[in-house]
């Protein structure tokens, strides 16, 4: 089974954003073994050195300079890379973004949109799309 590893700065403090993000871990566990690795808000080249040892499989950052994806192009994406790799490491930055160091230690840099969005709300849209990709992939209903 395909693992996937989320590391993110911060932590989830309200509620309503833990359950939403909740949920997805439970659907997600259909599909892959999904990690959460939380590493404490600091200096931006602290944070970076302290995901680049939590790192494993192949890399994505995901940042706004990144390249766009649709959700079927997501889902074609996890496919084509998981015939060579079984660990997937996504990257999510705190609120002054990710290291430089990260971003080019990465093997892909993913953009979900030209905007910015607090890496609370990421980690939810990105188990969403995650869990949508998966969908996709296995002929789910959901993704329409």
């Amino acid at each position: 089974m395909l693992t996937v590893r989320l590391i993110c700065v911060g932590n989830l403090k309200e509620k309503y954003w833990r359950d939403a993000f909740s949920e997805y871990e439970k659907r997600l566990s259909r599909f892959c073994r999904f990690e959460t690795v939380e590493i404490p808000e600091s200096e931006i080249e602290r944070e970076g050195n302290e995901i680049l040892k939590k790192k494993a499989g192949y890399i994505a950052a995901l940042c706004i300079e990144g390249k766009a994806l649709s959700s079927e192009d997501f889902a074609a994406f996890i496919e084509r890379k998981s015939f060579d790799f079984s660990k997937f490491t996504f990257i999510i930055g705190g609120s002054t973004g990710l290291s430089e160091k990260v971003k080019k230690v990465s093997d892909i840099k993913i953009s979900f949109s030209p905007m910015t969005f607090p890496h609370q709300l990421m980690r939810v849209i990105f188990s969403e799309q995650l869990y949508r990709a998966f969908t996709i992939l296995n002929n789910v209903t959901y993704h329409k």
